[in-house]
Protein backbone atom coordinates (compact mmCIF):
# COMPACT_ATOMS: atom_id res chain seq x y z
CA UNK A 1 0.00 0.00 0.00
CA UNK A 2 1.61 3.48 -1.42
CA UNK A 3 0.94 5.80 1.25
CA UNK A 4 1.00 9.88 0.84
CA UNK A 5 2.75 11.88 4.32
CA UNK A 6 1.41 15.46 4.44
CA UNK A 7 2.91 17.07 8.03
CA UNK A 8 -0.08 19.19 8.34
CA UNK A 9 -2.41 16.01 8.19
CA UNK A 10 -0.05 14.29 11.14
CA UNK A 11 -0.51 17.42 12.97
CA UNK A 12 -4.11 17.52 13.15
CA UNK A 13 -4.98 14.50 13.85
CA UNK A 14 -2.18 14.74 16.95
CA UNK A 15 -4.20 17.02 17.91
CA UNK A 16 -7.44 15.50 17.56
CA UNK A 17 -6.28 13.00 19.81
CA UNK A 18 -5.28 15.12 22.48
CA UNK A 19 -8.50 16.79 22.52
CA UNK A 20 -10.30 14.45 22.92
CA UNK A 21 -8.45 12.70 25.17
CA UNK A 22 -8.48 16.07 27.37
CA UNK A 23 -12.55 15.99 26.89
CA UNK A 24 -13.02 12.53 28.07
CA UNK A 25 -10.53 12.76 30.75
CA UNK A 26 -12.97 16.19 31.95
CA UNK A 27 -15.72 14.58 31.82
CA UNK A 28 -15.13 11.77 33.88
CA UNK A 29 -12.81 14.29 36.22
CA UNK A 30 -9.33 13.01 35.31
CA UNK A 31 -8.23 15.04 32.76
CA UNK A 32 -4.58 14.25 33.15
CA UNK A 33 -4.80 10.78 34.17
CA UNK A 34 -6.30 10.16 30.70
CA UNK A 35 -3.63 11.95 28.69
CA UNK A 36 -1.11 9.72 30.42
CA UNK A 37 -2.91 6.52 29.60
CA UNK A 38 -3.49 7.84 25.82
CA UNK A 39 0.33 8.79 25.67
CA UNK A 40 1.08 5.66 27.14
CA UNK A 41 -0.92 3.43 24.72
CA UNK A 42 0.20 5.83 21.85
CA UNK A 43 4.04 4.94 22.90
CA UNK A 44 3.40 1.09 22.91
CA UNK A 45 1.83 0.99 19.76
CA UNK A 46 5.01 3.08 18.63
CA UNK A 47 7.65 0.21 20.15
CA UNK A 48 5.23 -2.29 18.59
CA UNK A 49 5.86 -0.84 14.65
CA UNK A 50 9.29 -0.28 15.68
CA UNK A 51 9.91 -4.18 16.59
CA UNK A 52 8.00 -5.23 13.55
CA UNK A 53 10.34 -2.65 11.55
CA UNK A 54 13.49 -4.59 13.27
CA UNK A 55 12.20 -8.10 12.62
CA UNK A 56 11.43 -7.08 9.09
CA UNK A 57 15.13 -5.59 8.28
CA UNK A 58 16.94 -8.02 10.36
CA UNK A 59 15.05 -11.43 10.81
CA UNK A 60 12.90 -11.78 7.85
CA UNK A 61 14.01 -12.23 4.37
CA UNK A 62 11.07 -10.28 2.64
CA UNK A 63 10.79 -7.84 0.35
CA UNK A 64 7.44 -6.44 1.52
CA UNK A 65 7.19 -4.70 4.46
CA UNK A 66 4.30 -5.70 7.35
CA UNK A 67 1.04 -3.24 6.53
CA UNK A 68 0.57 -0.37 8.70
CA UNK A 69 -1.69 2.94 8.80
CA UNK A 70 -0.95 6.10 9.91
CA UNK A 71 2.74 7.45 10.57
CA UNK A 72 4.22 3.89 10.50
CA UNK A 73 2.22 3.33 6.58
CA UNK A 74 4.60 6.25 5.80
CA UNK A 75 7.96 4.83 7.28
CA UNK A 76 7.30 1.27 5.73
CA UNK A 77 6.71 2.81 2.42
CA UNK A 78 9.62 4.95 2.66
CA UNK A 79 11.66 2.10 3.21
CA UNK A 80 10.12 -0.15 0.80
CA UNK A 81 10.44 2.60 -2.24
CA UNK A 82 14.21 3.09 -1.03
CA UNK A 83 15.19 -0.39 -0.62
CA UNK A 84 13.31 -0.87 -4.27
CA UNK A 85 15.29 1.57 -5.76
CA UNK A 86 18.64 0.67 -4.42
CA UNK A 87 17.82 -2.93 -5.90
CA UNK A 88 16.94 -1.38 -9.17
CA UNK A 89 20.41 0.21 -9.34
CA UNK A 90 22.17 -2.67 -8.12
CA UNK A 91 20.81 -4.77 -11.17
CA UNK A 92 22.14 -1.74 -13.38
CA UNK A 93 25.38 -2.05 -11.66
CA UNK A 94 25.73 -5.60 -11.56
CA UNK A 95 24.69 -5.88 -15.58
CA UNK A 96 27.34 -2.97 -15.86
CA UNK A 97 29.70 -5.31 -13.90
CA UNK A 98 28.77 -8.42 -16.02
CA UNK A 99 29.10 -6.43 -19.34
CA UNK A 100 32.40 -5.22 -18.58
CA UNK A 101 33.57 -8.65 -17.28
CA UNK A 102 32.18 -10.54 -20.37
CA UNK A 103 33.86 -8.18 -22.58
CA UNK A 104 36.92 -8.34 -20.89
CA UNK A 105 36.83 -11.79 -21.26
CA UNK A 106 36.28 -12.29 -25.10
CA UNK A 107 39.54 -9.93 -25.45
CA UNK A 108 42.32 -11.82 -27.35
CA UNK A 109 44.56 -10.25 -24.77
CA UNK A 110 45.26 -11.49 -21.11
CA UNK A 111 43.97 -8.56 -18.33
CA UNK A 112 44.68 -8.04 -15.01
CA UNK A 113 43.44 -4.65 -13.29
CA UNK A 114 46.44 -3.70 -10.85
CA UNK A 115 46.50 -1.42 -7.71
CA UNK A 116 48.75 1.48 -7.39
CA UNK A 117 50.84 -1.02 -5.96
CA UNK A 118 50.92 -3.11 -8.38
CA UNK A 119 48.46 -5.62 -6.44
CA UNK A 120 45.92 -7.98 -8.25
CA UNK A 121 42.87 -7.10 -8.58
CA UNK A 122 40.84 -8.78 -11.03
CA UNK A 123 41.85 -10.84 -13.95
CA UNK A 124 40.30 -12.71 -16.81
CA UNK A 125 40.87 -16.17 -17.77
CA UNK A 126 43.65 -15.73 -20.52
CA UNK A 127 46.31 -14.26 -17.83
CA UNK A 128 45.76 -17.93 -16.16
CA UNK A 129 46.91 -19.61 -18.94
CA UNK A 130 49.83 -17.07 -19.73
CA UNK A 131 50.94 -15.49 -16.77
CA UNK A 132 49.08 -18.06 -14.07
CA UNK A 133 47.44 -15.74 -12.30
CA UNK A 134 44.27 -17.17 -11.16
CA UNK A 135 41.09 -14.87 -9.67
CA UNK A 136 39.80 -14.42 -7.30
CA UNK A 137 42.60 -16.60 -5.60
CA UNK A 138 45.51 -14.53 -6.60
CA UNK A 139 43.32 -11.40 -5.43
CA UNK A 140 45.52 -8.64 -3.76
CA UNK A 141 49.25 -10.17 -4.62
CA UNK A 142 51.73 -8.26 -5.68
CA UNK A 143 51.89 -8.98 -9.86
CA UNK A 144 56.23 -9.35 -9.50
CA UNK A 145 55.30 -11.74 -6.61
CA UNK A 146 53.64 -13.97 -9.02
CA UNK A 147 55.07 -13.41 -12.43
CA UNK A 148 59.05 -14.44 -11.47
CA UNK A 149 60.82 -11.74 -13.87
CA UNK A 150 64.08 -10.33 -13.54
CA UNK A 151 63.00 -8.17 -16.65
CA UNK A 152 59.50 -7.12 -14.83
CA UNK A 153 60.77 -6.10 -11.94
CA UNK A 154 63.31 -4.04 -13.60
CA UNK A 155 60.78 -2.69 -15.95
CA UNK A 156 58.13 -1.82 -12.78
CA UNK A 157 60.82 -0.05 -10.76
CA UNK A 158 61.77 1.95 -13.18
CA UNK A 159 57.62 3.17 -13.58
CA UNK A 160 58.39 3.85 -17.54
CA UNK A 161 56.04 2.30 -19.53
CA UNK A 162 56.47 4.39 -23.03
CA UNK A 163 57.70 0.91 -24.24
CA UNK A 164 55.98 -2.92 -23.98
CA UNK A 165 57.66 -5.36 -21.70
CA UNK A 166 58.77 -8.22 -23.73
CA UNK A 167 59.52 -11.27 -21.23
CA UNK A 168 59.26 -15.27 -21.53
CA UNK A 169 55.87 -16.63 -20.23
CA UNK A 170 56.72 -18.49 -16.76
CA UNK A 171 54.12 -21.11 -17.81
CA UNK A 172 55.60 -22.14 -21.20
CA UNK A 173 59.77 -20.96 -21.85
CA UNK A 174 58.85 -21.18 -25.56
CA UNK A 175 56.27 -18.43 -25.31
CA UNK A 176 57.24 -14.91 -25.57
CA UNK A 177 55.01 -12.65 -24.26
CA UNK A 178 54.67 -8.72 -24.72
CA UNK A 179 53.30 -6.66 -21.64
CA UNK A 180 51.68 -3.32 -21.47
CA UNK A 181 50.87 -1.26 -18.63
CA UNK A 182 48.35 2.01 -18.50
CA UNK A 183 46.57 4.10 -16.68
CA UNK A 184 43.21 2.69 -16.13
CA UNK A 185 41.14 5.35 -13.85
CA UNK A 186 42.67 7.55 -10.41
CA UNK A 187 44.07 4.92 -9.21
CA UNK A 188 44.42 1.95 -10.66
CA UNK A 189 46.69 0.39 -14.01
CA UNK A 190 45.84 -1.95 -16.70
CA UNK A 191 48.04 -4.73 -17.80
CA UNK A 192 47.53 -6.27 -20.74
CA UNK A 193 49.61 -9.44 -21.82
CA UNK A 194 49.92 -11.09 -25.54
CA UNK A 195 51.55 -14.09 -27.11
CA UNK A 196 53.67 -12.61 -29.52
CA UNK A 197 55.39 -15.76 -30.07
CA UNK A 198 54.51 -15.99 -33.77
CA UNK A 199 55.23 -12.50 -34.42
CA UNK A 200 58.87 -13.55 -32.90
CA UNK A 201 59.08 -16.27 -35.32
CA UNK A 202 58.36 -14.43 -37.99
CA UNK A 203 60.44 -11.25 -37.16
CA UNK A 204 63.49 -13.48 -36.66
CA UNK A 205 62.98 -15.16 -40.09
CA UNK A 206 62.75 -12.03 -42.21
CA UNK A 207 66.19 -11.47 -40.42
CA UNK A 208 67.79 -14.53 -41.62
CA UNK A 209 66.31 -14.16 -44.92
CA UNK A 210 67.58 -10.54 -45.60
CA UNK A 211 70.92 -11.98 -43.72
CA UNK A 212 71.36 -14.81 -46.05
CA UNK A 213 70.26 -13.37 -49.01
CA UNK A 214 72.33 -10.07 -48.45
CA UNK A 215 75.32 -12.53 -47.79
CA UNK A 216 74.89 -14.55 -50.58
CA UNK A 217 74.56 -11.49 -53.33
CA UNK A 218 78.04 -10.40 -52.00
CA UNK A 219 79.85 -13.09 -54.05
CA UNK A 220 78.57 -12.96 -57.49
CA UNK A 221 78.82 -8.73 -57.27
CA UNK A 222 82.36 -9.25 -56.34
CA UNK A 223 82.55 -11.48 -59.54
CA UNK A 224 80.68 -9.14 -61.64
CA UNK A 225 82.71 -6.03 -60.30
CA UNK A 226 86.40 -8.26 -61.41
CA UNK A 227 85.19 -8.34 -64.49
CA UNK A 228 83.71 -5.20 -65.52
CA UNK A 229 86.98 -3.16 -64.07
CA UNK A 230 88.97 -5.89 -66.15
CA UNK A 231 86.69 -5.01 -69.57
CA UNK A 232 87.42 -1.70 -68.60
CA UNK A 233 91.04 -2.41 -68.58
CA UNK A 234 91.28 -2.72 -72.39
CA UNK A 235 92.30 0.06 -74.49
CA UNK A 236 90.85 -1.43 -77.49
CA UNK A 237 87.17 -1.00 -75.89
CA UNK A 238 85.01 0.92 -77.93
CA UNK A 239 83.33 4.32 -76.57
CA UNK A 240 80.08 2.78 -76.47
CA UNK A 241 80.94 -0.21 -74.83
CA UNK A 242 83.15 1.93 -72.29
CA UNK A 243 80.09 3.93 -71.38
CA UNK A 244 77.75 1.49 -70.96
CA UNK A 245 80.49 -0.62 -68.31
CA UNK A 246 80.51 2.21 -66.57
CA UNK A 247 76.68 2.43 -65.96
CA UNK A 248 77.04 -1.23 -64.86
CA UNK A 249 79.79 -0.28 -62.76
CA UNK A 250 77.91 2.11 -60.47
CA UNK A 251 74.90 0.32 -60.63
CA UNK A 252 77.13 -2.78 -59.15
CA UNK A 253 78.15 -0.01 -56.52
CA UNK A 254 75.17 1.16 -55.78
CA UNK A 255 73.46 -3.12 -55.12
CA UNK A 256 76.97 -3.74 -53.30
CA UNK A 257 76.09 -0.23 -50.91
CA UNK A 258 72.50 -1.94 -50.47
CA UNK A 259 73.41 -5.14 -49.36
CA UNK A 260 76.18 -3.67 -46.65
CA UNK A 261 73.51 -1.64 -45.42
CA UNK A 262 71.07 -4.74 -45.33
CA UNK A 263 74.03 -6.62 -43.33
CA UNK A 264 74.77 -3.77 -40.74
CA UNK A 265 70.55 -3.62 -40.18
CA UNK A 266 70.41 -7.26 -39.38
CA UNK A 267 73.13 -7.18 -37.26
CA UNK A 268 71.64 -4.23 -35.39
CA UNK A 269 68.02 -5.57 -35.31
CA UNK A 270 69.41 -9.17 -33.58
CA UNK A 271 71.42 -6.99 -30.96
CA UNK A 272 70.89 -8.91 -28.23
CA UNK A 273 70.56 -6.81 -24.47
CA UNK A 274 72.83 -9.37 -22.47
CA UNK A 275 75.55 -8.23 -25.53
CA UNK A 276 78.87 -7.19 -23.82
CA UNK A 277 78.61 -3.59 -23.74
CA UNK A 278 81.67 -1.63 -23.30
CA UNK A 279 82.72 1.94 -22.47
CA UNK A 280 82.85 3.79 -25.91
CA UNK A 281 85.35 7.18 -26.23
CA UNK A 282 82.62 8.34 -28.46
CA UNK A 283 84.51 11.81 -29.66
CA UNK A 284 87.36 9.40 -30.41
CA UNK A 285 84.86 7.26 -32.38
CA UNK A 286 83.53 10.48 -34.40
CA UNK A 287 87.26 11.96 -34.78
CA UNK A 288 87.48 8.31 -36.91
CA UNK A 289 84.11 9.24 -38.35
CA UNK A 290 85.02 12.46 -39.87
CA UNK A 291 88.54 11.43 -41.14
CA UNK A 292 86.38 9.58 -43.72
CA UNK A 293 83.92 12.56 -43.83
CA UNK A 294 86.38 14.90 -44.73
CA UNK A 295 87.65 13.52 -47.84
CA UNK A 296 83.79 13.00 -49.09
CA UNK A 297 83.41 16.60 -48.58
CA UNK A 298 86.02 17.14 -50.87
CA UNK A 299 83.02 17.89 -53.59
CA UNK A 300 80.73 19.28 -51.59
CA UNK A 301 82.57 22.07 -49.60
CA UNK A 302 80.42 21.92 -46.75
CA UNK A 303 80.78 23.84 -43.80
CA UNK A 304 81.45 21.53 -40.82
CA UNK A 305 80.93 22.86 -37.49
CA UNK A 306 81.84 20.10 -34.66
CA UNK A 307 80.96 21.11 -31.07
CA UNK A 308 82.32 17.98 -28.93
CA UNK A 309 82.74 17.12 -25.09
CA UNK A 310 85.80 15.85 -25.03
CA UNK A 311 84.98 13.88 -21.98
CA UNK A 312 82.03 12.52 -22.58
CA UNK A 313 81.52 8.46 -23.33
CA UNK A 314 78.92 6.34 -23.69
CA UNK A 315 78.16 2.53 -22.91
CA UNK A 316 77.49 0.74 -25.87
CA UNK A 317 78.68 -1.25 -28.94
CA UNK A 318 81.34 0.59 -31.21
CA UNK A 319 80.46 -0.83 -34.20
CA UNK A 320 76.80 0.36 -33.71
CA UNK A 321 77.57 4.12 -32.45
CA UNK A 322 79.72 4.43 -35.18
CA UNK A 323 77.59 2.74 -38.21
CA UNK A 324 74.87 5.54 -36.58
CA UNK A 325 77.08 8.14 -36.25
CA UNK A 326 78.56 8.09 -39.61
CA UNK A 327 74.57 7.82 -41.06
CA UNK A 328 73.97 10.57 -39.91
CA UNK A 329 76.77 12.45 -40.82
CA UNK A 330 76.02 11.25 -44.35
CA UNK A 331 72.60 11.70 -44.79
CA UNK A 332 73.02 15.67 -43.98
CA UNK A 333 75.66 15.79 -46.65
CA UNK A 334 74.09 14.16 -49.20
CA UNK A 335 70.90 16.42 -48.89
CA UNK A 336 72.72 19.68 -47.77
CA UNK A 337 73.06 21.93 -51.22
CA UNK A 338 76.96 22.90 -52.08
CA UNK A 339 78.91 24.61 -49.47
CA UNK A 340 75.75 24.42 -46.93
CA UNK A 341 76.65 24.57 -43.05
CA UNK A 342 76.88 21.37 -41.21
CA UNK A 343 77.20 21.17 -37.07
CA UNK A 344 77.69 17.74 -35.27
CA UNK A 345 77.28 18.40 -31.70
CA UNK A 346 78.07 15.72 -28.98
CA UNK A 347 76.83 17.42 -25.43
CA UNK A 348 75.48 16.34 -22.05
CA UNK A 349 72.08 18.22 -21.66
CA UNK A 350 70.34 17.88 -18.38
CA UNK A 351 69.38 14.39 -18.08
CA UNK A 352 70.61 13.12 -21.49
CA UNK A 353 73.28 12.88 -23.50
CA UNK A 354 72.86 13.88 -26.81
CA UNK A 355 74.44 13.44 -30.45
CA UNK A 356 73.05 15.50 -32.48
CA UNK A 357 73.49 16.64 -37.02
CA UNK A 358 72.15 19.87 -37.61
CA UNK A 359 71.89 21.15 -41.38
CA UNK A 360 70.40 24.13 -43.35
CA UNK A 361 69.59 21.74 -46.39
CA UNK A 362 66.16 21.07 -47.93
CA UNK A 363 64.95 20.07 -45.25
CA UNK A 364 61.44 17.57 -44.89
CA UNK A 365 58.14 17.91 -44.86
CA UNK A 366 55.85 16.93 -41.59
CA UNK A 367 54.26 14.10 -43.04
CA UNK A 368 57.01 12.66 -44.12
CA UNK A 369 59.02 12.61 -40.56
CA UNK A 370 57.22 10.39 -38.66
CA UNK A 371 57.99 7.34 -41.70
CA UNK A 372 61.83 8.40 -42.00
CA UNK A 373 63.01 5.27 -40.07
CA UNK A 374 61.22 2.72 -42.16
CA UNK A 375 63.21 0.61 -44.22
CA UNK A 376 63.57 1.58 -47.75
CA UNK A 377 61.15 4.82 -47.46
CA UNK A 378 62.35 7.57 -49.50
CA UNK A 379 61.16 11.10 -49.47
CA UNK A 380 61.84 11.70 -53.42
CA UNK A 381 62.73 8.71 -54.77
CA UNK A 382 64.16 10.61 -57.57
CA UNK A 383 66.38 12.88 -55.29
CA UNK A 384 67.91 9.08 -53.56
CA UNK A 385 68.83 7.74 -56.97
CA UNK A 386 71.14 10.99 -57.30
CA UNK A 387 72.27 10.56 -53.67
CA UNK A 388 72.91 6.85 -54.06
CA UNK A 389 70.71 6.58 -50.63
CA UNK A 390 69.13 3.18 -50.06
CA UNK A 391 66.54 4.23 -47.61
CA UNK A 392 68.08 2.01 -44.60
CA UNK A 393 70.48 4.60 -42.98
CA UNK A 394 67.82 5.74 -40.64
CA UNK A 395 66.03 2.54 -40.07
CA UNK A 396 69.83 1.57 -38.72
CA UNK A 397 69.74 4.33 -36.58
CA UNK A 398 66.73 4.17 -34.66
CA UNK A 399 67.31 0.22 -34.01
CA UNK A 400 71.23 1.37 -32.67
CA UNK A 401 69.30 4.10 -30.63
CA UNK A 402 66.62 1.35 -29.00
CA UNK A 403 69.60 -0.99 -28.40
CA UNK A 404 71.51 1.74 -26.34
CA UNK A 405 68.25 2.80 -24.65
CA UNK A 406 67.93 6.04 -26.50
CA UNK A 407 65.50 7.66 -28.93
CA UNK A 408 66.15 9.04 -32.55
CA UNK A 409 64.09 12.80 -32.67
CA UNK A 410 63.94 14.35 -35.56
CA UNK A 411 63.45 18.16 -36.54
CA UNK A 412 62.85 19.53 -39.85
CA UNK A 413 61.26 22.13 -41.25
CA UNK A 414 60.67 22.63 -45.06
CA UNK A 415 63.59 24.44 -47.45
CA UNK A 416 65.25 25.56 -43.85
CA UNK A 417 67.36 22.06 -42.78
CA UNK A 418 66.64 19.49 -40.46
CA UNK A 419 68.18 18.25 -37.16
CA UNK A 420 68.84 14.56 -36.31
CA UNK A 421 69.49 13.85 -32.83
CA UNK A 422 70.25 10.90 -30.62
CA UNK A 423 69.32 10.91 -26.95
CA UNK A 424 70.69 8.47 -24.58
CA UNK A 425 70.23 8.71 -20.54
CA UNK A 426 72.68 10.10 -18.82
CA UNK A 427 72.95 6.55 -16.35
CA UNK A 428 74.67 5.40 -19.60
CA UNK A 429 77.61 7.82 -20.09
CA UNK A 430 80.81 8.29 -18.51
CA UNK A 431 83.27 10.50 -17.96
CA UNK A 432 86.48 10.00 -19.82
CA UNK A 433 89.96 10.53 -17.99
CA UNK A 434 92.84 11.86 -19.64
Amino acid sequence: MIYRFSARQFIVKQLALLLASALIGYWFGHVWLVLWLVTAVNLALHYRHLLAVIQWLWHKNLLYPPESNGIWGHVYDGIYRRIRYYRSRQKQLNFRIKQYRDGAEALPDAAVVLDLNYKIGWSNKKANRLLGIRWPQDSGQRITNLVRSLVLNKYVEKSDFSEPCALVSPENPNQQLELRFMNYGDDQYLLLARDVSQLKRIEKMRRDFVANVSHELKTPLTVMRGYVEMMQDHDSMPTQWQKSLRTVEDQVTRMDRLVQQLLVLSRVESHNEDDIRHQINLPKLIDAVMEDIYFLNQEKQHELILDITPELGILGVESELKSACSNLIVNAMSYTQHAGTIKISWQKVNDKCIFSVEDNGCGIAEQDILRLSERFYRVDKSRSRDTGGTGLGLAIVKHVATNHKGRLKIRSELGKGSCFSLEFPVEESFRIVS
